[in-house]
């Protein structure tokens, strides 16, 4: 499915928030379509995790709407939000230290289990069918992800980039229809960044839909079909990959505006601008 032929799943209007005297994000509206790779880049502190914030339920926008699959989610709390669909990762690895690969991805499915807490306690037989359905569905996961061999290894002794892909898959198991990636190539190599690049088109290409803020342009260039590209909270350019690469606003943002521009005489009466 390309970026034109999706549907609609998300979409932002004119969303902002205020934190004091600060506006933190401001009229920010974009729209993240079914199977739809969407990057939303800018430089340090141009909102983008605060944006992130809003749509998952930690902020409440004090201005404008959330709607997700065609549903009004705006300041829904964050479990709410998850059940709807939408998981995310953070720009700092949350995993449970001391546990195996295979017990951090099973905790993601806890929104996904039928049976009560008393059930697990007393190991009924039901409870005890569940939890083998779970763990076959996880490790079919992990043979994906190709972490299958490393399902009962302690996290706390994988590479850095192992670790991430762990976290992606802690998120995928839950069975997000938009899934939301923080910043994923954070400190990976050039090897694992290529990994993550395979591991996001293959999750589009399963129908999953991906919201990524990443600071790593090989990243964001290689695998969005659309980017919308924010600074001082509001959205500045949006378009393909190839659009914002030479988008003038893009760069200036980035680069910023060469002062000389800006400290060159005006041209006197007569002479050429």
């Amino acid at each position: 499915m390309t970026a034109q032929d999706s549907r609609e799943l998300l979409r932002l209007d004119g969303v902002g928030v205020r934190f004091g005297g600060l506006k933190a994000v401001d009229a920010l509206s974009f729209t993240v379509g079914t199977s739809q790779v969407v990057g939303l880049i800018g430089p340090n502190g141009a909102g983008k995790t605060t944006a992130f914030n809003l749509i998952t339920g930690v902020y409440r926008p004090t201005e404008g709407r959330v709607h997700f699959d065609g549903q009004d989610i705006t300041g829904w709390a964050p479990h709410r939000v998850a059940r709807a669909g939408i998981f995310r990762t953070f720009q700092t690895i949350r995993l449970f230290q001391g546990q195996s690969v295979l017990n951090n991805v099973l905790a993601g499915m806890h929104l996904r289990t039928r049976q009560q807490w008393w059930q697990g306690l007393l190991a009924t037989p039901a409870q005890r069918r569940e939890e083998v359905v779970l763990r076959d569905e996880a490790m079919k996961l992990l043979q994906r992800l190709r972490l299958d061999k490393l399902a009962h290894e302690d996290v706390a002794s994988l590479p850095y980039g192992v670790q991430r892909r762990v976290e992606l898959a802690r998120a995928l198991i839950a069975g997000p229809r938009l899934l939301i990636l923080d910043e994923p190539a954070a400190g990976l190599n050039d090897q694992e960044s290529t990994e993550l690049n395979r591991t996001i088109l293959q999750v589009r290409d399963q129908g999953i839909s991906v919201l990524l803020v990443e600071h790593d342009m090989n990243v964001v260039m290689n695998v969005t079909d659309h980017i919308v590209c924010i600074n001082f909270g509001r959205k500045i350019a949006e378009g393909t990959p190839e659009h914002i690469r030479n988008h003038p606003d893009v760069i200036e943002a980035y680069l910023g505006k060469d002062d000389d521009e800006d400290d060159a005489p005006a041209p006197r009466s007569g002479e050429a601008a």
